[in-house]
């Protein structure tokens, strides 16, 4: 009895782990959510075809507040000792382990592809709309100056373009360092060595992602934890039972 005691007393602790964990979870989505509009504005170009693709603050707020409710059911469980409940929270914990392991691939997955499908779509609208559409112009030249970049991979993203041609073969200011290479031509461009804005952009989503990956990390071992805790639970009274 004072080993099944202990093992009841780790699992509660289990879920209270799970319990503030999915607190944290929940935390950081609304946090993305609530700042959505810093990234809208540093990242205009890109957040219409990426968000339509990767909403990561819904899905951590979703996963957040199911990781609550399933906290406080497995201490109900463990202290009601109820088979029905230890089975339940197993199975909902199972699941949702099967979905993030699955989110994770579907991210790696879709991360290898990112940089291709960005430049398919960026690349012709630098090319053919840059300095004449003026929302996408504006867009551009909003990241590019925030960012410190030039282009979505380097200057020569505008080589050939509409603006190259209509400002007489120059680039955009952005692309050129310091007052005195200007008039940005491709000789003060090339010194400049400005980086493309993608680079830029996988910088500054680069901490959030390490952060995300450490947190879900931890998440994951608490959960196969508290999983291996309640079987141990549920399969002891089962035997008691009978």
């Amino acid at each position: 009895m004072g080993c099944f005691t202990f093992v009841k007393v780790v699992m509660v602790v289990f879920n209270l782990l799970i319990c503030l964990a999915g607190m944290c979870l929940t935390t950081a989505g609304i946090w993305a959510t609530v700042n959505i509009d810093f990234f809208m504005e540093v990242l205009p170009p890109f957040t219409d075809e990426y968000l339509s693709h990767v909403n990561v603050a819904i899905f951590s707020i979703t996963i957040g507040a199911v990781m609550t409710l399933l906290g406080m059911l497995g201490c109900c469980g463990a202290q009601k000792e109820s088979k029905c409940l230890l089975i339940m929270f197993f199975s909902i914990i199972l699941i949702i382990c099967i979905a993030e392991a699955a989110a994770a691939i579907v991210s790696l997955v879709y991360s290898s592809y990112t940089e291709i499908i960005l430049i398919a779509w960026a690349t012709p609208g630098l090319k053919e709309q840059y300095g004449k559409d003026q929302i996408l112009t504006d867009s551009w030249n909003s990241t590019m100056t925030t960012l410190q970049c030039c282009g979505f991979s380097n200057y020569t993203d505008f080589s050939e373009s509409y603006y190259y041609k209509q400002n007489g073969a120059l680039y955009p200011p952005t692309c050129c360092v310091g007052p005195e290479l200007f008039p940005c031509d491709e000789d003060n461009a090339n010194f400049s060595s400005v980086v493309g804005c993608f680079k830029q952009i996988v910088k500054v989503t680069q901490r959030k992602v390490d952060i995300v990956g450490g947190i879900a990390a931890g998440v994951t071992a608490i959960e196969l934890a508290a999983m291996g805790v309640s079987m141990y639970l549920y399969f002891y009274l089962d035997k008691k039972a009978a």
